[in-house]
């Protein structure tokens, strides 16, 4: 890994800790795509940028269909 990788990664995951530390929804959504994406930067992680858009894409998608739904949901 190189010294760029290691600042770009340190940078992206402190912008997603302070983004994190805000008290609403799309705070930690966003903290969480930004921390996703430090990934690429970070040499114990196998991750493409195909797989990090795959990601978030069903994260949306589960986040718009208002959640995940269990099987011990009472809401049937």
């Amino acid at each position: 890994m190189s010294d760029d990788d290691r600042k770009t990664m340190a940078t992206i995951r402190a912008i997603a800790a302070d983004v994190r530390d805000r008290d609403d929804d799309r705070s930690e959504q966003i903290a969480a795509m930004l921390y996703r994406v430090s990934d690429l930067y970070d040499p114990d992680e196998s991750t493409t940028t195909q797989d990090i858009y795959t990601n978030m894409r069903t994260i949306l998608n589960v986040k718009e269909q208002g959640g995940i739904r269990r099987s011990n949901d009472d809401s049937s």
